[in-house]
């Protein structure tokens, strides 16, 4: 495996916390820079999901497009006004050659987001490719369908790296990728159960610098510095707990995060929820894209992008809420953001019959003033400290 950042990473739990921020606000993506240096390719993937073993077991880089906070010059003549900043600030990445990529995959999230391979595509040489999770997740044939999917999808992805995706390559990229979920899972379990020792910031660089970088070297991060946070002398404070809901697709800006952190221990989220879809292990043994097709129907978390009788969302948020033991919620969405503005509306009422305080906020990825919302969150948390 080609490292792109160094063999091993820093000892020093502030020391990696600095360098995964670094990596995350440097908007011109220098481990994606280094790894075509080294010779590799790169797969970039749209917001919430896509099976990253698929790319990995092709020896691409798998990249998780979700923008960035720059200015879409060119990007803006390519789409409406009236549309959420993440899809012109992805295209933004290309259109500048900030990001260099060999292959561009997204789902038709929302009716904005079905356009922009196309968009891309018209832009940008390489293949783009629209990835149709099944719309109807419930129906028998899903899982089979979803397989035939994946399958095509792996033909292309064989095209462009030049080598065969083998059914023993997908087990061995499933390992790496089952590896990084549980140490996912422990560090929201670290969130959840010790909020005092990791705040909101810290465990989102810690989670979304995994995107930039090969799975084997953020697993490698992640077995570096979780005994190091479980090892922190911090003590509780007298924070709330809340689960901060509304980050699925546009991502909000690290300072936004630190603002929330100030006031309340977050001790669940949506954040970059792609990268946690999966619940557990994906089993290695049989057919491993029917396997992940499985996986992600069957064991796996919610979002308002996916349609499943299954999970419907005010329960799930109420079931997350619970788990986590949170005291209130932190609803926001981003702006322009259809997906996410209507699920304000149902989760609020939900909230309200459920008698569970909870703060509604708006964000974009490029905010850079954050004093308003934080006379607002900071009124918000003392009614529910001194009430």
């Amino acid at each position: 495996m080609t490292h792109i950042l160094a063999d091993k990473w820093p000892e020093s739990l502030d020391e990696a916390l600095y360098l995964c921020r670094e990596l995350l606000e440097d908007t011109d993506f220098p481990t994606l820079r280094r790894w075509r240096e080294a010779g590799g390719k790169v797969l970039g993937h749209f917001q919430v999901y896509f099976p990253e073993e698929i790319a990995h077991a092709a020896g691409l880089l798998p990249f998780k497009v979700h923008g960035a906070p720059i200015e879409a010059r060119q990007a803006e003549a390519r789409f409406g006004s009236y549309l959420c900043s993440i899809l012109k600030t992805s295209l933004e990445l290309a259109l500048s050659q900030r990001v260099v990529l060999d292959m561009f995959v997204a789902p038709p999230i929302c009716d904005a987001a079905r356009n922009l391979a196309a968009v891309w595509g018209r832009n940008l040489s390489y293949p783009c490719q629209i990835l149709y999770l099944p719309q109807n997740a419930n129906s028998g044939h899903a899982a089979e369908y979803l397989r035939g999917e994946y399958d095509r999808l792996r033909r292309v992805i064989e095209t462009v790296a030049g080598r065969p995706v083998t059914e023993a390559g997908l087990r061995a990229s499933l390992a790496v990728f089952n590896t990084n979920r549980r140490l996912l899972h422990r560090l929201y379990a670290i969130k959840r159960e010790t909020p005092w020792l990791l705040s909101a910031d810290e465990a989102y660089v810690l989670m979304a610098v995994g995107g930039l970088i090969p799975r084997e070297e953020h697993n490698a991060l992640l077995q570096t510095v979780l005994p190091h946070i479980e090892a922190r002398p911090a003590r509780p404070q007298d924070r709330i707990r809340v689960v901060f809901e509304g980050g699925f697709c546009e991502q909000p800006p690290l300072d936004l995060l630190r603002t929330v952190a100030q006031f309340c221990y977050v001790v669940d989220d949506d954040l970059l929820i792609g990268l946690r879809w999966i619940q557990n292990d994906v089993p290695l043994e049989g057919d491993a894209l029917l396997n992940l097709a499985r996986a992600y129907l069957d064991d796996s978390t919610y979002s308002p992008v996916q349609h499943d009788l299954r999970k419907p969302k005010e329960a799930m948020l109420l079931q997350r809420l619970r788990g986590a033991r949170a005291n209130a919620a932190i609803i926001t969405a981003a702006k322009m953001c259809e997906p996410g503005l209507d699920e304000q509306v149902a989760y609020s009422k939900a909230l309200d019959e459920a008698q569970i305080p909870y703060f509604v906020s708006e964000f974009e990825e490029n905010m850079t003033s954050f004093d308003h919302l934080q006379i607002q969150l900071e009124t918000f948390v003392e009614n529910l400290l001194f009430a």
